[in-house]
């Protein structure tokens, strides 16, 4: 590349650490070691125009699980590590919103709700067998029920009669809080630059050369916050899982507020304004999914459509407005089943903080705080 003289003094030059990708994971760990090393230099290297990953493209879901999704968990982890998972959510929404004020992201606490198939029945049952263990399980974080149930309101078509309720779940303007953080990067000079993929690295005796598409460079350390893009780079347990989302046009009189689950957390939809904005269905296709290439499938397109025809929006016209995707980085191999993320330390000068299981609003800022800390 025909970098000038200027350019690489002020952007490429003694740089101290160096964050492979600008969505929640990467801004967070670049202001925690901002806050941490007031005089470093930071650069942020970002893959697309703007956070390629699920940052910027995700449902804008503030949870920590549905009833039915802790009850999976609670077949792979211990109820320590359920717990510990969920705590860690928590501690991610709250760290996102002292990064970013309620008011700028749109935060809305309108509760969220499990919603049941007539083929799912069974599963409803048991959830509803499961509620005062998962309710008693939880107590000590919320000191008082999570899980309740509410008679259907919404005219949800196919359904059993009752959602499962959780008062403590929201919702963000998911553009309007990365926007913020990206601001709030800049603010505190943290340099960030876009379209500028990394292709590898080689480690140094004292330090890594950061190898791009275009010119190579060298830093400090290395921290890499990339989650579904993570395989490009290291050798982690670590797999792409793409995420499939629609928006409709807007609908008069649309009475759906709140965040809503299908299957176990597979499909998930809620009201944006008077909107209804649905996504989910790479169960349908995991094998597809399992893929860093944005774009959208017929299948699940069309899965999508017809739960919002026989399920959601059974007697109210609708347009889709629009169609798009966003990578996750979830489990693979020995981890498949587990949804820790994967925090560590990789050699001596770098680092990573990947494999958010599709929980990137909640655990993000937590990740990235946490990868910060990595360096002492």
């Amino acid at each position: 590349m025909n970098l000038s003289f200027w350019e690489v003094q002020s952007w490429l030059r003694k740089v101290n650490f160096t964050i492979v990708g600008s969505g929640i994971v990467g801004l967070s760990c670049a202001l925690k070691l901002k806050e941490k090393f007031p005089k470093a230099n930071i650069l942020v290297l970002e893959r697309g125009m703007l956070p390629q990953g699920a940052s910027t493209k995700n449902a804008g879901f503030a949870c920590f699980g549905s009833l039915s999704e802790i009850l999976d968990d609670l077949e792979t982890h211990s109820e320590t590590a359920a717990v510990n998972l969920i705590t860690k959510r928590l501690k991610g929404l709250d760290a996102l919103r002292q990064n970013v004020p309620d008011s700028v992201m749109h935060f809305q606490q309108l509760g969220g709700y499990e919603v049941f198939t007539n083929d799912t029945e069974p599963l409803y049952n048991k959830c509803l067998s499961q509620i005062d263990t998962i309710n008693n399980l939880l107590f000590p974080l919320f000191k008082k029920p999570v899980f309740t149930l509410k008679t259907n309101t919404f005219g949800f078509k196919n359904t059993v009669n009752n959602l499962i309720f959780n008062p403590f779940e929201g919702q963000i303007d998911t553009g309007r809080m990365m926007a913020a953080l990206l601001k709030k990067a800049q603010i505190a000079g943290i340099n960030i630059l876009n379209n500028v993929p990394v292709n590898g690295f080689t480690e140094l005796a004292d330090g890594v050369a950061v190898h791009t598409e275009n010119f190579t460079f060298n830093t400090n350390k290395l921290f890499i916050a990339t989650n579904g893009f993570a395989s490009e780079l290291l050798n982690e347990a670590v797999k792409p899982a793409r995420a499939q989302v629609l928006i409709t046009k807007p609908i008069p009189n649309l009475a759906i507020s709140g965040t809503f689950h299908l299957d176990r957390g597979f499909y998930y939809f809620r009201n944006v304004q008077n909107r209804i904005l649905l996504g989910g269905g790479r169960n349908l296709d995991f094998d597809a999914e399992e893929t860093t290439e944005m774009g959208v499938s017929s299948i699940i397109q069309s899965k999508l459509e017809e739960l919002l025809h026989t399920i959601i929006l059974p007697n109210t016209p609708f347009e889709i407005a629009q169609r798009w995707s966003g990578i996750m980085g979830v489990g693979s191999g020995t981890a498949a089943g587990l949804k820790e993320p994967c925090v560590k330390q990789v050699s001596n000068h770098v680092f990573c903080g990947v494999r958010l299981g599709g929980m990137g609003v909640a655990i993000g800022s937590t990740v990235g705080q946490e990868l910060a800390e990595l360096l002492q």
